[in-house]
């Protein structure tokens, strides 16, 4: 029956509009959990394409931190948009770094002042945005539905008696509040509906600070009576609070994609180009369902203390890892990230080279640190923040912070005569023996071949140097994420 309605209603609607030159009410219908409703027209600041880009081997992206799009799972960084980023920064063979939009309605001024090269979140492709940003091609198809309650008492009531209590069409929100935020296309969606229905929705603007998900949460708080969403969002949401209705529609189809600046046309054919070759990919359709589709991994997040959105946790060892940072004097993040590099948070972990426990320690270093059970979390990180102080405390000739900890981190993983032989490379290199970065980690990586490790002057042999190389980089950039999500 809504269905019906709504149909009709979007085809008097469409007939109205057609019959009058003079005046052609936009029925363009916009949606997505995106920015922007209808902002003065603005243009890029700055110049900075591909070629840019690949020569710094950096991408700078713009996105936000939701449920959906990129947060923090046991240690982990996830997320829709994350997932998508990672294989686009692959295929151009660049490394990318994320800066969250706090505020929804930054993502288009973070583009275009040049704080970043992509705004990689869900917006709807329409004309007004145009004028601001180039659209890549649609990522996914999506349409706004009504987020309501369910009476408390829906489990003992019959479906006819629940549908009675809830609004079945978009017509019924007329004389109704419903709440979203400012300048987004949900609100452009209700300010078109009220025209449509020639009536009156009252629009409740919320912080743009605030996400879909937090929003919808609201609902089921009973803080609102009704919000706005994707339809591939609410109904995700709507599986762990099944108290919510997400069936009644408020908009058509839309085309959801990223966006460059208007003056970066290489860049969007790039990712262009690369969108029509992934969707084809059976990875594109695995990493939507894991997001919008699967139910239970998303019941099994939000239940997790360990999930971003609800906690400010890293892993059950955050405290540990606080008190035995403070003696290295390193941000107990950076240590965690450490962590999850060795052993993913598994106090149980073993390696094929007998290393074992939360900081993989080889039971010579762990006896050397006064170690009784590699597998006791206090003992194992006692122990392995121990051994990183005493490496660290080896490299007290390198002036900057952050490099001496690249040192300190490539000894404990492949051994510090290893990085001595290294610096030994760099100096006959004329390369800076005192930095790790684009220094010492490619002497690391020289060590690889046996024509460097074989030379009189190296003194430890050969090293896996892609190893070393990985593992410290990887560490910064989990690091990096942690620092996004997790307060000091």
């Amino acid at each position: 029956m809504k269905f019906r309605l709504f149909l009709f209603l979007i085809s008097a609607f469409t007939i109205l509009s057609c019959s009058s030159k003079k005046e052609e009410p936009s029925v363009e219908l916009k949606g997505a959990e995106d920015v922007v409703e209808k902002i003065e027209e603005s243009k890029p600041s700055v110049t900075r394409d591909l070629d840019a880009i690949l020569k710094d081997g950096k991408l700078k992206v713009s996105t936000t931190y939701s449920g959906t799009s990129y947060f923090l799972y046991k240690g982990q960084p996830m997320g829709f948009e994350y997932e998508l980023l990672q294989r686009f920064a692959e295929h151009l063979g660049v490394d990318f770094e994320i800066v969250v939009a706090n505020d929804i309605n930054n993502l288009i001024s973070n583009l275009n002042t040049g704080r970043v090269d992509l705004m990689a979140h869900g917006l709807t492709i329409t004309r007004e945005r145009q004028r601001m940003v180039s659209f890549s091609d649609y990522i996914y198809l999506a349409h706004q539905v009504l987020v309501q309650k369910k009476p408390d008492n829906w489990r003992q009531m019959k479906l006819h008696e629940i549908e009675k209590d809830l609004l079945q069409d978009a017509i019924e929100l007329d004389g109704k509040k419903v709440s979203v935020r400012e300048k987004t296309a949900y609100s452009m969606r209700l300010k078109h509906l009220s025209r449509e229905i020639g009536g009156k929705v009252m629009i409740d603007t919320l912080d743009g600070t605030l996400t879909t998900d937090e929003i919808i949460k609201m609902v089921v708080d009973g803080q609102i009576k009704y919000t706005v969403a994707d339809n591939n969002i609410a109904s995700i949401v709507a599986s762990y609070y099944p108290i919510l209705d997400v069936s009644t529609p408020v908009s058509f189809s839309q085309r959801i994609g990223w966006a460059t600046r208007l003056n970066s046309p290489e860049l969007l054919k790039e990712l262009n180009s690369w969108l029509t070759a992934f969707k084809k990919e059976v990875d594109y359709y695995v990493i939507y369902d894991k997001y919008f589709e699967d139910k239970r991994d998303f019941r099994r997040r939000v239940k997790s203390d360990f999930y971003s959105v609800n906690t400010n946790s890293i892993s059950i060892y955050d405290d540990l890892i606080k008190s035995k940072s403070v003696h290295l004097d390193w941000d107990w993040r950076l240590v965690s990230a450490l962590i999850y590099q060795e052993s993913q948070f598994d106090i149980k972990a073993k390696s094929w080279a007998g290393a074992g426990g939360l900081m993989q320690m080889m039971p010579a270093t762990a006896k050397e640190m006064g170690v009784s059970n590699r597998f006791d979390p206090i003992d194992n990180i006692t122990g392995g923040t121990k051994y990183l102080r005493k490496l660290w405390e080896r490299f007290d000739s390198i002036p900057d912070p952050e490099q001496r900890i690249k040192f300190t981190m490539a000894s404990y993983n492949c051994g510090y005569g290893h990085v001595l032989d290294a610096q030994r490379m760099a100096d006959e290199r004329n390369l800076d023996r005192l930095m790790w970065d684009d220094n010492v980690e490619e002497m690391i990586l020289a060590l690889s071949l046996r024509k460097n490790y074989t030379k009189p002057n190296i003194r430890y042999g050969y090293v896996r140097g892609m190893e070393p190389f990985t593992y410290v980089d990887q560490i910064f950039e989990r690091y990096n994420h942690y620092k996004q999500f997790i307060n000091e």
